[in-house]
């Protein structure tokens, strides 16, 4: 899996990609990216993109007078579940809301309704394939986890609920931009791996599961 976030990389905008990134089965996208770099890596890489938009997403204007409110081409995982070779992938998008705009931002409580609304598709899924979740997508980390104290970066507390009942193997996010090699972008919390994906992560994700019928 290629999964990328907030930053635009020169390495993946440009003809080098299949070098770099090889043979991937699906991308991810975590938010705060143009929608035409999104397109591009869908074009060049011809595989299918799953994505949550950032607090920072706004439409894209093109020069043929379009506006884009999607990056083309891809699948909005915002509190939908999604099924692909054999995973099951849900997302939440946004970040803490810290001013006005209401685009993409939400109060805890807000976060909190998403997250029970998703539920009941979650017990079916137990019902069904014997476990709820493979990977959960979200822009912001989880309280605590992957966080700042700033108002714009606080995670959100219904992910830390999220992991305990849901137990998804992985929750990848962007969010947080990484500058230093020593901060911490892979944790553990009770069965889940968070990984801060900022700006693009090759993911070789192993799950012992069978595949969807």
């Amino acid at each position: 899996m290629l999964a990328v976030s907030d930053k635009v990389e020169p390495r993946l905008y440009g003809p080098t990609i299949t070098k770099v990134v090889g043979d991937v089965d699906f991308i991810v996208g975590c938010g705060d990216l143009p929608y035409y770099y999104l397109e591009y890596i869908v074009s060049m890489l011809n595989k299918p993109l799953f994505y949550v938009h950032g607090n920072h997403d706004r439409p894209e204007h093109r020069t043929n007078k379009f506006i884009i409110k999607e990056p083309p081409g891809g699948v909005n995982l915002h509190a939908r579940v999604h099924y692909v070779h054999g995973l099951i992938i849900a997302g939440f998008e946004g970040s803490h809301r810290y001013n006005r705009n209401r685009n993409y931002q939400y109060s805890q409580g807000e976060m909190w309704a998403l997250v029970l609304k998703m539920a009941p598709v979650l017990f079916m899924n137990r019902l069904l394939y014997g476990r709820y979740l493979d990977i959960l997508v979200t822009h912001s980390p989880p309280f605590g986890i992957h966080d700042a104290a700033d108002r714009p970066h606080i995670g959100f507390r219904a992910f830390l609920s999220f992991m305990r009942w849901f137990k998804p193997r992985y929750l990848l996010h962007g969010h947080q931009h990484v500058y230093r090699n020593a901060e911490v972008t892979r944790s553990l919390y009770v069965q889940t791996e968070i990984i801060n994906v900022y700006p693009w992560k090759l993911l070789n994700l192993n799950f012992p599961v069978a595949t969807q019928s």
